[in-house]
């Protein structure tokens, strides 16, 4: 069975260490983990991608959902994504990309992935992001990178992704789809690190004008009092995008700091990861206020993050 990255399996898999379960965020979302495992696979560093971490802004309702530009990924590493026209059959596309070496990144249903498992798997369909590494379609098999780590799901579910159970007078719904063409060579480690410090500097200038965090802590008592008022399962939804998505989003920005310089980067890696705690603390709060129908503690509690930020910033421009 043809595949792009031959090597791996899902047995004995190890996800990289941005996805070590000892992290505040052991997973970010499906976008920028799995891209931190392809690259990963592919020999490269992940951490060089994440200066785009610092655009990350309040939108009203949600945080960004922090995703890396692909023109980053030409940039660092020679990587090419398009979009790819689904005119046939999703996986007649998928086996063609694959003979070719590339990697097909596809919007499937949760609803039908085993990897879900307690939260989405056979209980709510879900749009999420997968790279198919392996696919058998006589065997009714597919291997695949999701989240943090690569998985494979095979039969019913594998009938369900690619929706063979529909009758002839139900056309499938064709998903978005991105392919991944690699580099013969992955650039070298030190053109990597030089280009990934120009892309900091670019993403620097495009940060948010205002401070983000602050931004939805004026709102977010009152977020929160609407979202208690919807069924609790409500909750999870809103918390992900919102508090784990900075909070992750700034976890990686640590990361990415401490990986071009730790030392000269030193301030500002505490500051991000200050605010990653206290989002997660805040986190585990929210559910507590939900419960308990009291949310003024809330109107203080992002304070420490919103001033980590506004010293995150002040630091990286003396730098930068």
């Amino acid at each position: 069975m043809a595949s792009v990255f031959p090597g791996i399996h899902p047995d004995g898999y190890k996800p990289h260490a941005l996805h070590s379960s000892e992290r505040m965020w052991p997973e970010t979302n499906c976008y920028v983990d799995l891209w931190i495992e392809v690259l990963s696979a592919l020999g490269a560093a992940p951490e060089a991608m994440l200066g785009f971490t610092l655009t990350q802004d309040f939108e009203g309702d949600q945080f960004t959902f922090f995703k890396v530009p692909l023109e980053d990924l030409e940039t660092l590493y020679d990587i090419r994504v398009s979009e790819l026209a689904i005119f046939d059959r999703v996986e007649r596309h998928i086996e063609v990309q694959i003979a070719r070496g590339r990697l097909c990144l596809l919007e499937m249903d949760s609803f039908y992935m085993p990897d879900t498992q307690g939260t989405a798997y056979r209980v709510e369909h879900g749009k999420t992001t997968v790279a198919v590494n392996r696919l058998d379609f006589s065997a009714k098999r597919v291997e695949y990178f999701h989240n943090g780590g690569y998985f494979q799901l095979q039969g019913e579910d594998f009938d369900g992704l690619f929706q063979l159970q529909l009758t002839e007078d139900l056309p499938p719904f064709l998903p978005y789809t991105e392919f991944a063409k690699f580099p013969s060579r992955i650039p070298a480690a030190r053109a990597v690190s030089e280009a990934s410090r120009g892309l900091l500097r670019r993403h620097f200038g495009r940060r948010p004008r205002h401070n983000p965090i602050r931004a939805f802590a004026g709102v977010f008592p009152e977020q929160v009092e609407a979202v208690a008022a919807r069924p609790f399962g409500f909750f999870h939804k809103y918390a992900f995008n919102t508090l784990r998505q900075f909070g992750a989003n700034f976890e990686l920005a640590a990361d990415h700091l401490a990986w071009l310089s730790a030392s000269e980067f030193a301030a500002a890696v505490e500051q991000a990861r200050r605010i990653s705690e206290v989002a997660k603390s805040v986190q585990f709060q929210l559910a507590r206020a939900i419960t308990r129908g009291k949310y003024d503690p809330l109107r203080t509690a992002l304070d420490p993050a919103a001033d980590a930020w506004d010293a995150m910033m002040v630091s990286l421009a003396k730098r930068l």
